[in-house]
């Protein structure tokens, strides 16, 4: 179980059905894995320059922390699909769990 992983992932365009504005840190969109949900609080790996400037824009292939509201069983290389009011806005992969 665990509650905190390096996700890699791609946020769709509008073209694509995503989001059309990009975000920033602390976005809470539901990650959705194999049967499971849950609300994830996305932010940035340690060591990047200004992260409460950056934004992620629809279209971007990004590397970010993933904290879950609740620990669900994870495994690096699983696929996940993140979620915001009915429509997928981006899909990725597990790079690593990280102790909380």
């Amino acid at each position: 179980m665990a509650g905190r992983a390096d996700l890699f992932g791609q946020i769709l365009t509008k073209d694509e059905g995503g989001r059309m504005t990009p975000f920033m840190q602390n976005y809470r969109p539901q990650l959705f894995m194999r049967t499971t949900d849950v609300t994830v609080s996305l932010s940035w790996p340690e060591g990047v320059d200004s992260p409460h400037e950056k934004l992620v824009m629809p279209g971007d292939n990004v590397e970010m922390i993933g904290d879950l509201v609740h620990d669900i069983a994870l495994e690096q290389g699983s696929r996940f699909t993140l979620r915001e009011g009915g429509k997928t806005v981006g899909t990725g992969i597990v790079s690593e769990i990280m102790a909380a």
